[in-house]
């Protein structure tokens, strides 16, 4: 293809110069330089393999390769020169390098398109992302196992309906928020693994009549395989809306957290406290310490779930195979990496220094007769049927309500009146220790049981 810095592609084709504003409105190099490091890394491949192919000799490529190491170092000390009327990033490239080594630099796009040449640059770009995305999530899984294991003994409410329900353990409620994070990776490794298969050499849509070595290539970029239709290949944006999926439910989990982050850092919880330097004031109240970060980082999970509805969006009506729309693809990926990195990273460097306000969490344990269960629990051992204990432990829970006690308060005579059942052996359930100390199963809430969770997980991270 032969072109000139002031003319459009292909400009034998066209009679007329482009629109001034056309030519703005429909360049991406604004947003898709941000590809530039990944479109050299594939021009790199893509040069070598043409050159064992006979397209290119040994001298082009050396040129191309020398070419190609400069405009990343002008690029790198923000000196490349960027054009509007090379429409992108790839043509931006391609015509320095041309500038720089000449004939050679045209040659480069045998046997590709911008079609096969961009839908490798964003798999290469995600590919990256992923990897620093999966890195930042470990260090906040990490930060939680070692608060988990600071707070294995730490009791606090259990809630449903964000009522009271049962007593549990800060650390068995943190290592919840860690499991939410497994799954997390888990699909990140799934969408990296389904991404990993390379268009370059689908040429436009059809492929390409040059004796191209795609798996060389392939090998070369350290994909997986060639993508196995030329057609699919060029207009398949599934990895990035996969890849958004995952973050949205990343970001709905980190929502959650914040949810409870605020919530427990309000005067009518006060269960823990958030260091100053991820808080603010107010500009009037002088009292206020603001949860800003937990709130922020809320707020944004809608942003990263608007831009999974752009691309489900810009895909639906499209005909195979690649179209302009397209181009819409770049900037809702790219913000949505870079929303999803600086939320875990706030994440990783706040959750470290989180404070548990131990007895305020007991305090509000104690209350909403919490042990209920267990009360229930006790009576099925000593014979009754669940039914049964259940309507003896609400009127139980009633006695407690009009008398203002906690079922560890009512006397064992009292409690025998409800169910013959009854012992003195009762109030060893009826306590909040004795409640989470006799979830000792697997998943359990139980000091020990916690503890062994966070070495498992640990080993398993190691």
């Amino acid at each position: 293809m032969t072109t000139d810095s002031n003319d459009k592609l292909s400009s034998a084709r066209f009679t007329q110069a482009t629109d001034a504003f056309v030519e703005t409105f429909t360049a991406s190099v604004d947003f898709d330089r941000r590809l530039a490091r990944h479109d050299i890394q594939g021009s790199l491949a893509h040069a070598r393999m043409l050159c064992a192919i006979g397209v290119l000799s040994e001298a082009e490529r050396d040129a191309i390769f020398s070419g190609l190491k400069q405009i990343a170092e002008e690029i790198e000390q923000d000196k490349f020169q960027w054009s509007v009327k090379q429409e992108d990033v790839h043509m931006n490239i391609e015509a320095r390098l041309t500038e720089l080594i000449g004939v050679a630099g045209k040659k480069l796009h045998t046997g590709r398109s911008r079609n096969d040449q961009v839908a490798t640059d964003i798999r290469l770009y995600l590919r990256e992302e992923i990897g620093r995305i999966d890195a930042m999530i470990e260090r906040l899984q990490l930060a939680l196992l070692d608060l988990a294991e600071q707070e294995s003994e730490t009791i606090m409410p259990g809630f449903t309906h964000l009522q009271v329900a049962q007593p549990v353990t800060f650390g068995h409620h943190l290592l919840a928020w860690f499991e939410m994070l497994k799954r997390d990776r888990a699909r990140l490794q799934d969408c990296r693994t389904r991404m990993n298969y390379l268009p370059l050499g689908a040429a436009a849509l059809a492929g390409t009549s040059y004796p191209i070595d795609r798996f060389q290539t392939a090998e070369l970029l350290g994909f997986s395989a060639p993508t196995a239709n030329s057609l699919d290949s060029v207009s398949d944006r599934d990895f990035a809306i996969e890849f958004c999926a995952a973050a949205s439910l990343i970001m709905m989990h980190l929502s959650r957290f914040s949810e409870e982050l605020v919530l427990w850092t309000s005067a009518q919880f006060d269960f823990i406290e958030l260091p100053d330097a991820f808080c603010t004031g107010s500009s009037i109240m002088p009292q206020k310490k603001n949860p800003d970060v937990p709130e922020l980082v809320r707020g944004k999970s809608g942003r990263v779930t608007g831009h999974l509805m752009a691309l489900l969006m810009l895909m639906k009506s499209q005909p195979l195979a690649y179209n302009k729309d397209n181009q819409e693809d770049k900037e809702p990926l790219f913000d949505t990496c870079d929303t999803l990195l600086h939320c875990l990273r706030a994440f990783a460097d706040m959750v470290p220094h989180l404070r548990a306000r131990r007895e305020n969490m007991y305090k509000a344990a104690r209350q909403g007769y919490s042990t209920a269960t267990d009360l229930a629990d006790y009576l099925v051992r000593k014979g009754a049927a669940f039914r049964d204990a259940h309507e003896i432990v609400g009127l139980a829970v009633r006695l407690g309500i009009d008398s203002n006690r906690d079922l560890a308060e009512i006397s064992l005579p009292e409690l025998q009146q409800l169910s013959t059942l009854v012992d003195a052996d009762v109030f060893e359930v009826l306590t909040l220790e004795g409640s989470v100390a006799a979830r000792r199963h697997i998943g359990g809430t139980a000091p020990e049981t916690v503890k062994a969770a966070v070495a498992a997980a640990r080993k398993e991270m190691a």
